[in-house]
């Protein structure tokens, strides 16, 4: 995938800590430190919507779901 190029505006203080991390190399430029938190975050986002899609299911609903036709079945599955 190709890269664009975005300008933003960024408090003075937050800069100065991004530049002091850059300085001491925990990332290499401050394009790709904000590229690596932008994808964090976009990641811990992702999985808490996925998170709450999850907390709306029925549990036993889904347990039903699982289990419907085992026993019924269990006598004519193969001996492995």
């Amino acid at each position: 995938m190709g890269q664009a190029k975005v300008a933003i505006t960024m408090d003075e203080m937050l800069l100065a800590e991004l530049d002091a991390l850059v300085k001491r190399h925990f990332f290499p430029n401050r394009s790709r430190a904000i590229q690596i938190a932008v994808a964090e975050k976009l990641q811990r986002l992702a999985k808490k919507r996925l998170a709450a899609e999850l907390a709306k299911l029925d549990m036993a609903e889904e347990r039903s779901f699982a289990e419907e036709g085992m026993g019924l079945e269990h006598d004519a599955w193969p001996t492995y």
